[in-house]
């Protein structure tokens, strides 16, 4: 018996291994796609951020339409922004003096990108930033209107913005800096 392979045995068994040139196209390819995944990628990490955005100024303004319904009245708000204040009495059941009757009108969990939420000191802020918090202004005169609001381009403002509710709560994100920065405004009176 004869163990040792033949020659034409040897010769039809190569090694199938790869070589240094195709291990570098398979990389070189793998690069490729990723750099054409990425930038979409991005774009639509930031769609969701801004969907979130929208969805929580809609949920800000209608926890203090409810609060205005319970209690008859707007919360008392101290600053041009959902702070520490504001959310205390919105999110929890810790005032008892603004919120006597312990009512939670909204959630809001500590911050996390993407998601948003109550930063360290307090304040409520957009998925884009933990220091970007959501601005308010309230209708206390119930005219249904407010000036000096944001506009969706540039920076200038309106003279008045309609509302269906007595609140308005809005944040702006900027996209990229410099000249080809685009602005938006996310706003719960749309």
């Amino acid at each position: 018996m004869n163990f040792l392979p033949s020659v034409n045995e040897r010769c039809h068994k190569k090694a199938s291994a790869f070589t240094l040139i195709e291990l570098l196209v398979v990389i070189a390819i793998i690069a490729i796609l990723m750099g054409l995944l990425f930038p979409a990628g991005q774009s639509a990490i930031n769609a969701a951020k801004k969907t979130t955005a929208k969805n929580q100024v809609v949920q800000i303004a209608t926890a203090i339409t409810a609060y205005e319904t319970e209690y008859g009245r707007l919360p008392p708000v101290s600053a041009s922004s959902v702070d520490s204040g504001l959310v205390t009495i919105l999110c929890t059941a810790n005032d008892t003096v603004n919120n006597p009757r312990r009512l939670i009108f909204l959630e809001a969990n500590a911050w996390k990108n993407g998601k948003g939420g109550t930063n360290s000191s307090g304040a409520f802020c957009d998925p884009f930033g933990s220091n970007s918090a959501y601005s308010i202004k309230l209708d206390t005169n119930y005219a249904n209107s407010l000036s000096n609001m944001p506009a969706q381009s540039g920076n200038t403002v309106t003279t008045t913005t309609t509302l269906s509710k007595h609140v308005g709560v809005w944040t702006i994100w900027t996209n990229g800096t410099g000249a080809g920065a685009t602005r938006t405004l996310i706003n719960s009176w749309d």
